[in-house]
């Protein structure tokens, strides 16, 4: 099958390149800068995902290369992609995008709508607020505790994410906006939960739960290091809480999720990626689901590696 991976250079394409390489699959990658990267089959170098020749670029190397199978993994470009009129120019070349609904990448993308969503479905979240109306009589509950979590509401890789004393948070040396999001540190392990949940049928057919065993600044950041959870009372537990949110935001496909627990013991969902995670390696089943599911999706493109 030839497979087409958009962030190619970035850790979540390149872990998924060489695993789709390693099932004998053809490789093509795309990214805003050349990628050596021996595990492709073919590079081509993309305009950023804003610029408004992208989506046309997009499709005109999947109609050359016929592409069966195209696999987002940059959270840029979901939105864009996942618009009806882009999302049916791509498709119109016979390829399968794997990608979840505009609406569902909307909320996704933004961090706040995410936390809103979830807190309506009664799916565990930290206590949360918009970044203008913190130290309002409203969330003065956020006061007593030591520490809290800003971050923006639209970014990846732990850009921008501060931990915070709750004092740096009330003495004015901090500014936030409506732009950020504040949230109650969960001081427990944490988790990276992988899951793909069928967009067929909306089953989830893989949801594999890695902790992240260090992590970039200490107590927060992108995981140095993972491992693979056995199952026990917690990790089921974590899992159970990454179903109810992936089905909450109605997501398909790969999704990556951020869960901590509280000093109680209770896992909460942090943020969701709705696409490859950079751990993905560590649940090989993952790629197998994708497969499964191109090769019932795109069964004239299949056997072209």
């Amino acid at each position: 099958m030839i497979i087409l991976i958009t962030g190619v250079g970035g850790p979540a394409g390149s872990s998924l390149a060489r695993q789709l390489h390693e099932h004998g699959h053809q490789v093509i990658g795309v990214d805003m800068t050349p990628v050596p990267d021996e595990h492709l089959g073919l590079f081509l170098q993309v305009p950023a995902a804003r610029d408004a020749s992208y989506v046309p670029a997009l499709r005109q190397i999947i109609k050359q290369q016929d592409v069966a199978l195209v696999i987002p993994t940059v959270s840029e470009e979901l939105p864009i992609l996942a618009m009806d009129q882009n999302r049916e120019l791509l498709e119109s070349t016979g390829a399968t995008i794997l990608l979840s609904s505009e609406t569902s990448i909307r909320i996704a993308d933004d961090k706040y709508l995410t936390m809103l969503v979830l807190n309506d479905d009664h799916v565990p979240t930290p206590d949360f607020v918009r970044g203008d109306l913190y130290g309002r009589p409203s969330v003065a509950g956020f006061l007593p505790h030591q520490y809290a979590i800003v971050k923006p509401r639209v970014s990846r890789g732990g850009r921008g994410v501060r931990l915070l004393a709750s004092s740096q948070l009330t003495d004015g040396s901090q500014e936030m906006s409506a732009s950020d999001l504040v949230q109650r540190f969960a001081p427990g392990r944490e988790f990276a939960p992988m899951l793909f949940r069928n967009p067929d049928n909306g089953k989830v057919d893989v949801c594999v739960v890695v902790e992240k065993t260090e992590l970039r600044e200490g107590l927060i950041g992108n995981a140095v290091s993972v491992q693979r959870c056995e199952f026990d009372a917690t990790t089921a537990h974590v899992a159970q809480v990454a179903r109810a949110a992936v089905a909450s935001l109605d997501l398909v496909g790969p999704v990556d999720l951020d869960i901590r627990l509280t000093d109680e013991g209770q896992p909460v969902v942090l943020e969701i990626n709705a696409r490859f995670g950079a751990n993905s390696a560590a649940a090989p089943e993952l790629v197998d689901s994708v497969l499964q599911y191109a090769s019932l999706h795109a069964p004239g493109k299949v056997g072209n590696a």
